[in-house]
């Protein structure tokens, strides 16, 4: 599974789910977007086994997205959550701080094991991992790693798009691999421990996302918390804090049908989806937007007539056609404009790398 797909996937609602299997780490990244050590919050398998079986050839996700903390501390579970989720026609990716390479005695035994049950592996590297894992280490692993899962890319961060940083890891990768690896480019957030990192919030308690107002693509595929709750947003460090009405959907253990049917059926879930949530504010709120996107849309669910309104209009012709216009721009599958949208857009067009069918420039 080429990292193309995935991001020509990854603004259509429902098309994937996230399992956050663990808070856990044994890095110390000082920029840590989840704030997560060995210390932290790790529920147990069962929840996420009963949801992956929920699954049906007639109904799952096309991406099951796996997490963490290091999601690998836990290789059995994912192993068997991929070989479950594959049953169902579900394929499997899994984002690494790449822990294990530090051992420079090759993959351990339980990795390479995950490894070659999942269908994507991205390896996280940035100025805060190579304090932690080597990049030569790294670079080690990757190759490694090339001869068990089917798809392989990097998930590089740095500071914006200036960042000397980005241009030097990226050249450096692109020579190792010879474009054969994709590279997913993105900018550091004020949130977990960068929270007081630069660059700093725009405005207010909530960091707003770079790409600023406008349709919301990370309210499409729910999320699986640390303790099981499912949300219809991507970003767990706000949620954690928030928990509104609008974007918890339940429980792992409620399972992926009714999971999707809460989704498809709250109001404004749907509306920050397709108008973003300082529109729907605007539209359907009794004030102004404050704070930036994501400020506003942990306050959305504060007043229920916001959402109330939200479904009127939901149920009306325009309504509809609102949400089309949106459902259209997103099933265009366009794998580079979720990337330059809410990544880099300079960098965006190398998530093409390796793919015949593409030129990433």
């Amino acid at each position: 599974m080429h990292l193309a797909e995935i991001a020509a996937l990854r603004a259509i609602p429902a098309a994937g789910i996230q399992l956050a299997l663990t808070q856990r780490c044994p890095l110390s990244c000082a920029h840590c977007s989840t704030d997560s050590s060995m210390g932290g919050t790790q529920l147990p398998g069962g929840p996420f086994r009963r949801l992956v079986e929920s699954f049906t050839r007639d109904d799952h996700p096309e991406i099951m997205l796996m997490s963490g903390g290091e999601p690998l501390l836990r290789a059995g579970l994912v192993a068997e959550l991929a070989g479950r989720a594959r049953q169902a026609g579900t394929r499997s990716y899994v984002l690494s701080g790449m822990y294990f390479a530090r051992s420079g005695r090759g993959l351990p035994g339980p990795i390479r094991r995950a490894l070659g049950s999942v269908d994507h592996l991205a390896a996280s590297l940035d100025a805060h991992h190579e304090r932690e894992v080597a990049r030569a280490e790294v670079y080690r692993a990757v190759h490694a790693a090339l001869d068990l899962v089917p798809g392989v890319s990097f998930q590089v961060t740095g500071v914006d798009d200036d960042d000397p940083y980005l241009a030097e890891t990226v050249a450096d990768i692109r020579r190792e691999f010879a474009d054969r690896v994709p590279v997913l480019v993105t900018h550091l957030q004020p949130t977990g421990r960068a929270r007081d990192r630069p660059p700093a919030p725009a405005a207010g308690p909530v960091a707003a996302p770079a790409a600023g107002p406008g349709p919301c693509d990370f309210a499409t595929w729910p999320l699986v918390g640390y303790d099981g709750t499912v949300y219809g947003c991507a970003r767990q460090s706000l949620l954690d804090r928030h928990r509104p009405a609008h974007l918890v959907l339940g429980r792992a253990t409620d399972g992926w049908p009714a999971l999707r049917a809460r989704r498809e059926a709250r109001a404004l879930l749907r509306m920050v989806r397709a108008i973003g949530p300082e529109l729907t504010q605007r539209r359907f709120g009794s004030g102004e937007p404050a704070g930036g996107p994501c400020a506003t849309c942990m306050r959305l669910s504060e007043e229920p007539a916001t959402a109330a309104r939200a479904q009127q209009y939901l149920d009306g012709a325009a309504g509809r056609a609102v949400e089309r216009m949106a459902r259209a721009l997103a099933e265009d599958r366009d794998p580079y404009r979720f990337v330059a949208r809410w990544g880099s857009a300079r960098y965006s067009r190398l998530v093409a790398l390796g793919r015949e069918d593409a030129c990433a420039g």
